[in-house]
């Protein structure tokens, strides 16, 4: 086993795979003489050449595009969007070409192409640099939506991301990078996709979560059991297609539901598992199905006090809870 951060995780995924299958490749805004803003490619241009670390000019649309034509002739190409603030550049890409690719010329042609996104807030990053828009490719058939919140999901989920057949949107919160660590196997492994994952077992209530909300829902749960409220958590990992059956197997133990992401409330991912948990469990349910979400507001503030009070905490998840338990 060795101790590994988040951002490190990533790296040993990416230079892993490279050195397993030759078909692999980066491509990204100073990924490769630099290493990365955030030196999550730091030392990969020198082991594995210019040739597969490629550093891009600043076009996502070129960055993306030129990906997917790689990913459609045998290629597995892995670009980096530097900050998610700015992938809308690349959304004809992703959404008319990635997406669509498999349907549209009835499985003839595939798109194995893994993109990475560095996303998130909760580190003063400001309008431009603290966006998190999972919520675009969610309700996008034909992708894959991940976002990993611990250092072994984020190595097992991107390796799977690469040698599978499909464009994968993957997430990574910039907060995670350096700030939590875990022991990993030395060895290969993979993390299946489409998969939840339970990261702490409760009877009273479920609290669904993903990223860097996983680990606040986690402090929350501790601070509940100090009130004698037991919160089971559950960690999405993969959003799109995201797992119903864990989740809902613990909705019908715990007959209550709370729900928490980073990013604004109307039209997120927590709205479409809300209204299905309604639909699917309505019998179940002792309590409205509640979320805690970021505020609809155009951008996360720079300010701190301003930031803090836009995004979800523990604090926030604990009342939400307390509230519903009160039915």
């Amino acid at each position: 086993m060795k101790t590994t951060t988040y951002i490190e995780a990533i790296t040993e995924a990416m230079a892993e795979e490279m050195a397993r299958d030759e078909r692999v490749f980066l491509i990204g805004e100073d990924i490769g003489l630099y290493g990365g803003v955030f030196k999550a490619t730091k030392g990969l241009q020198e082991r594995f050449g210019v040739d597969r670390v490629i550093d891009s000019p600043i076009s996502e649309a070129y960055i993306v595009g030129g990906s997917v034509g790689a990913a459609m002739v045998g290629m597995r190409p892995i670009p980096e969007i530097q900050f998610a603030d700015f992938i809308t550049p690349s959304m004809d890409q992703i959404i008319q070409q990635a997406a669509k690719i498999r349907y549209r010329t009835g499985g003839q042609w595939t798109c194995p192409m893994t993109v990475r996104v560095c996303c998130g807030g909760d580190v003063g990053g400001g309008l431009y640099h603290s966006q998190i828009n999972e919520q675009w490719f969610f309700s996008q058939p034909g992708l894959v939506v991940l976002f990993p919140s611990t250092p072994y999901d984020a190595k097992g989920l991107l390796k799977s991301a690469v040698r599978g057949e499909d464009p994968v949107i993957y997430f990574e919160h910039k907060r995670l990078y350096r700030s939590i660590k875990e022991d990993l196997p030395e060895e290969d492994f993979t993390v299946p996709i489409g998969k939840a994952a339970v990261r702490r077992e409760g009877k009273d209530i479920t609290i669904v979560a993903y990223g860097l909300m996983a680990h606040r829902s986690i402090d929350a749960a501790k601070a509940l059991e100090n009130e004698g409220i037991s919160a089971e958590i559950i960690d999405m990992r993969t959003l799109l297609p995201w797992d119903r059956e864990t989740i809902y197997e613990s909705i019908k133990k715990t007959s209550r539901a709370v729900l928490v992401q980073e990013n604004t409330k109307t039209g997120g991912v927590m709205a479409e598992v809300s209204a299905s948990i309604t639909e699917d469990l309505f019998d179940y349910l002792d309590a409205p199905v509640t979320r805690v979400c970021g505020l609809d507001v155009p951008m996360l503030p720079f300010a701190p006090p301003l930031e803090h009070f836009f995004l979800p905490n523990a604090d926030k998840i604990v009342k939400a809870v307390k509230k519903v338990m009160e039915y």
